[in-house]
């Protein structure tokens, strides 16, 4: 099974890839069902399991499977279209999708948050079920998403865990499955792991503007930590939390000499990003949107102190980390519904670090001992959302990851690449780990953080 870069980043919306994004594209998937049956004015019932159930409201899980039904996408989402549909829907219970047509829907009643059914294998499992006017089934399919926006049906089972139906792809020319293989093709053909990425990519989409669709996934990222820059008061969702990144940005503009200087850059653009995550703006899946700004930080850290005929190179930042990203997805996970945090700042960071080091000049071996120390140091990290939100302790975390990414990367290029943990025994290690974890700390907010913030 080969995982594309464009399954890893995923242009999307916030606040969550696996509670947002992929409600509304496992809506979608079952609403193009519906229509191939062409099934006549049916009524539709949506129930949300295990994570989705219990932090669902706060990620707006219940609303974007309304809006997948109707048709909306996370590529082309509009705000404003997105939340006249909603009212229109709680005001007459009445939806239209437009090769379904018109299906009647409860926003109430019709979306039920099951916290009490546990999932057969994961815990971000939804139901659709569609019925004809006179009670009649019609139709009924369970999804679930494993994180970063990837969605496979619940009756393919955990054999696809790390990727969807559509990323199970091995007609590529040098297929991976860890990061020993990995290693051991940059060895024989002597090139590096952006290099046999991009060998796959280009097998892979023989049509598809490869480097135009990188620059776009690094223009989105760029873009998107302005919007966060740009942003101010207080974030939605109930918890009061106030906007940092604007602030963080002026005082680097009004002290070029700050002793921290570096620090606080990476900071300040991680921050943006998952501030506007935290909006349900327009992010990039890197693996995850609770995840999503350690890796754009570090590009663009990386960026600023990087002569712009060099910044071609950022292909190959994004294609290292999007090959770490796949390997821990597949050998893994990327959903802090099913491992934790570990497996969603853990992994940015890891991608994060490999990335860097790729661009400033490290040997594959340096490059994949760089993700194993960023990944290393997130172990154990629990998925602990106060009140169900991707903001605390998300949004820091994000800072302190790529933080911990850049110090990964210059760490593991001091050295010859040789090391005692290699990066595939560390994302066992992470997998084991999560699985030992109890399930109050996997996306529940019913432990850690979640549980002790007084006042929530």
């Amino acid at each position: 099974m080969y995982i594309s870069v464009f399954d890893i980043f995923k242009i999307g919306i916030g606040p969550s890839s696996s509670h947002t994004m992929g409600p509304m594209i496992a809506a979608n998937r079952f609403a193009a069902e519906l229509a191939e049956r062409d099934v006549h004015a049916p009524i539709i019932r949506v129930t949300l399991l295990g994570s989705l159930a219990f932090t669902g409201r706060g990620h707006a899980s219940d609303k974007a499977a309304v809006w997948g039904l109707c048709g909306l996408t996370p590529e082309d989402f509009d705000h404003s279209i997105a939340e006249g549909i909603w009212r229109d829907i709680s005001a007459g219970g009445r939806g239209a999708h437009p090769q379904v047509g018109v299906f009647d829907i409860d926003p109430g009643a019709g979306v039920v948050f099951d916290t009490v059914t546990r999932p057969r294998w994961h815990p971000n499992t939804l139901t659709f079920e569609a019925v004809t006017q006179d009670g009649a089934a019609v139709l009924s399919r369970s999804y679930v998403s494993i994180g970063g926006g990837s969605i496979v049906a619940e009756e393919d089972g955990p054999d696809l865990r790390g990727g969807s139906v559509t990323d199970a792809r091995c007609d590529v020319p040098l297929p991976f499955g860890n990061s020993a293989q990995l290693l051991n093709i940059c060895s024989e053909l002597g090139v590096g792991i952006s290099d046999v990425m991009y060998r796959n990519e280009r097998a892979l989409h023989r049509d598809r503007d490869i480097p135009g669709g990188l620059d776009r996934i690094r223009d989105e990222m760029m873009a998107c930590i302005s919007r966060g820059a740009a942003g101010a008061g207080i974030l939605p969702g109930g918890l009061q939390v106030r906007s940092r990144a604007q602030a963080l940005f002026k005082a680097l503009e009004d002290d070029e000499a700050a002793p921290f200087r570096a620090q606080d850059r990476l900071l300040a653009y991680a921050l943006a990003v998952n501030e506007e995550n935290a909006r349900g703006g327009r992010v990039v899946t890197a693996p995850t949107n609770g995840a999503a700004g350690i890796v754009p930080a570090v590009l663009r850290f990386w960026l600023d102190e990087t002569p712009s005929e060099r910044h071609s190179l950022g292909r190959d930042y994004l294609l290292t980390a999007a090959a770490i990203g796949a390997i821990i997805k597949r050998n893994a996970s990327v959903s802090g519904a099913d491992l934790g945090c570990q497996a969603e700042v853990g992994s940015a960071a890891a991608m994060a670090a490999a990335g860097y080091a790729a661009v400033c000049g490290g040997t594959p071996r340096q490059v994949e001992n760089a993700a194993e120390i960023a990944l290393e140091h997130h172990l154990g990290l629990a998925c602990d959302p106060v009140m169900g939100l991707v903001q605390v302790p998300c949004i820091e975390r994000n800072g302190l990851g790529a933080i911990k990414a850049v110090a990964a990367a210059r760490l593991a290029l001091k050295g010859d690449g040789d090391h005692i943990v290699p990066l595939d025994a560390c994302i066992e290690a992470m997998r084991n780990i999560g699985n030992d974890m109890h399930e109050r700390y996997k996306e529940t907010s019913q432990g850690g953080l979640a549980l002790f913030v007084t006042g929530c």
